[in-house]
């Protein structure tokens, strides 16, 4: 069998998705919307904002309206997921999952039996409001009924490690998933062996070295770019694929200069890996290999895959790109908490986090150099948070808050982590509020949902465009997919704007967004049926 090929005995190998032709399940009764004879759903949408401007100690609010159509291609393709780390802790877990799904296995644990399921996932585990019966209380609808959208347990999955082990293999090191499904697992794992992969020692922790060897050869970084482009092209020959989306789950890089002349633009960024320059990451030619392929980039770690050049490269070949680095516990805690102290018009001074785990990503993390791109990502997570509030943070009283961070490796814990978070805060006159929070988290079974959301959304937005009134073609949505923000704690986002890191604003964009590819307005609460005297 080919490297990173499905079991062949798997009940979706060879066959088309389950999902393809299932057709949209919400049918909404608006003028505004229809389904062409193509299956594209074709909505007229009205975009309300507002434009504000301060004068003196008065703001001058003027209402704006953009008017904008969508198309929302209804064919969910046959999709495949290339993962960067395959043989990791994240990658083999992923895969496990997935064929487990595929099985609707049952498994024995310590705690009793339990069923195959997506857990954590938001696109297969959570719902959406998406109005009110005809009692007025509130509808839910499941988050992947909204629109069409690829079922994980169709994925077809393959990717590269810098380790050969097979997935049956890493699944038992890594120390994941309980005893009994990695029994019943064994098999189907054992047939993925990952494509070797790029290696540059010095971009990742001296103690990575005893587990590369599965690696591409040579120096040439132009060439490794178009090993990359080359894996791409035959999985996807190979499994007769529509699409492929790649994601980097490998271990967290050091961060990348930033250097003049060598990936501060597009083409000085293709010169440098031509000529092997030793500022290329091999996050950054896994992301250069996948735009020249066309084929959507997420990176889920910390450094900074995307150099300027990189960014630019995406924007002028219109691939998609996400990141940077899944937020998956303390982060994603973090960025709703700060978010509601904020909101009370309680002023945080300091956020103390710390955390220690055992699996080879808090290894890799042991290294300095690595963990300061944890620690960049981590940090920035409060940032817009703090900056919406100019009551409680400006000039006079400080606009940053102290915000430390630790990381540390402990063998003997795995893959759990274990958090522990403190916030300081300022109330009425002079008082202080601490919050303390413990955590304890199976960091991969948390990690893994993330893959899911992250392709399964990376893949709808792929099929949706737009165009404003009076243009008549329709474009694609911009390179930089900041509506992957919700899953990643340093949102990649475009120059001109600032990052959103509220994970409740995050949310709101998600689902209003899908709203409006079908037809109907921004979700709400203003309730006034409840509020009305009449």
């Amino acid at each position: 069998m080919a490297p990173h090929a499905t079991n062949t005995e798997s009940p979706f190998a060879g066959t088309s998705s389950s999902s393809a032709n299932a057709g949209p399940k919400i049918v909404v009764k608006t003028d505004k919307s229809h389904i062409d004879a193509a299956g594209n759903i074709i909505t007229d949408y009205t975009y309300d904002n507002a434009v504000v401007k301060q004068v003196g100690d008065k703001y001058e609010v003027t209402p704006t309206q953009s008017k904008f159509t969508f198309k929302t291609d209804t064919k969910v393709p046959r999709t495949g997921l290339m993962m960067v780390g395959l043989g990791g802790n994240n990658g083999s877990t992923m895969t496990a999952v997935v064929h487990a799904n595929r099985r609707n296995l049952e498994f024995n644990t310590r705690r009793g039996p339990v069923k195959s399921n997506y857990y954590g996932s938001v696109t297969q585990a959570a719902t959406v409001k998406i109005g009110v019966d005809d009692k007025g209380d509130d509808f839910y609808v499941p988050f992947n009924h909204v629109l069409p959208m690829v079922d994980p347990s169709d994925l077809v999955i393959g990717g590269w490690d810098i380790n050969n082990a097979n997935l049956a293999e890493a699944m038992s090191r890594a120390q994941v998933l309980e005893y009994d499904l990695q029994r019943q697992l064994q098999k189907e794992l054992s047939q993925y062996t990952p494509l070797p992969s790029i290696y540059y020692p010095d971009f990742i922790a001296a103690n990575q070295g005893e587990r590369a060897n599965n690696l591409i050869p040579g120096d040439d970084k132009w060439a490794h770019v178009e090993h990359i482009r080359k894996d791409i092209r035959e999985f996807k020959e190979r499994n007769i694929l529509e699409k492929v989306i790649v994601v980097w789950t490998a271990n967290t890089e050091r961060y990348a200069d930033i250097v003049a002349g060598v990936n501060d633009t597009s083409d000085n960024l293709l010169k440098s890996i031509k000529a092997s320059h030793a500022e290329i990451a091999p996050s950054t030619i896994f992301a250069v290999a996948c735009i020249l392929e066309k084929t959507p980039f997420i990176n889920g770690a910390p450094q900074n895959t995307f150099v300027p050049g990189t960014i630019k490269l995406a924007e002028e070949h219109n691939t998609f790109i996400g990141g940077d680095d899944f937020k998956s516990g303390q982060t994603k805690l973090k960025s709703v908490l700060a978010q509601f102290l904020v909101d009370a018009g309680i002023r945080p001074v300091s956020i103390a986090s710390y955390n220690h785990l055992g699996n080879n990503d808090g290894y890799n993390l042991s290294a300095p150099q690595q963990f300061r791109s944890k620690e960049i990502s981590k940090a920035s997570v409060v940032d817009d948070i703090i900056a919406s509030n100019q009551l409680l943070y400006n000039e006079e009283k400080g606009k940053k808050i102290d915000h430390c961070i630790v990381i540390k490796y402990l063998k003997a814990v795995g893959d759990t982590k274990i958090a522990m978070d403190s916030y300081e805060s300022e109330i009425l006159m002079g008082g202080r509020n601490t919050i303390t929070v413990n955590t304890v988290c199976e960091d991969s079974l948390l990690a893994t949902p993330l893959i899911i959301d992250l392709v399964v959304m990376a893949e709808l937005f792929s099929r949706v465009q737009y165009k404003l009134e009076g243009e008549s073609d329709f474009s694609n949505f911009h390179a930089i997919l900041t509506v992957l923000s919700y899953w990643l704690k340093a949102p990649l986002h475009r120059e001109e704007r600032v990052a959103i890191n509220g994970l409740n604003k995050q949310r709101a964009a998600i689902e209003n967004l899908m709203r409006a590819f079908l037809g109907i307005g921004p979700n709400n609460e203003m309730r006034l049926e409840t509020i009305l005297s009449q």
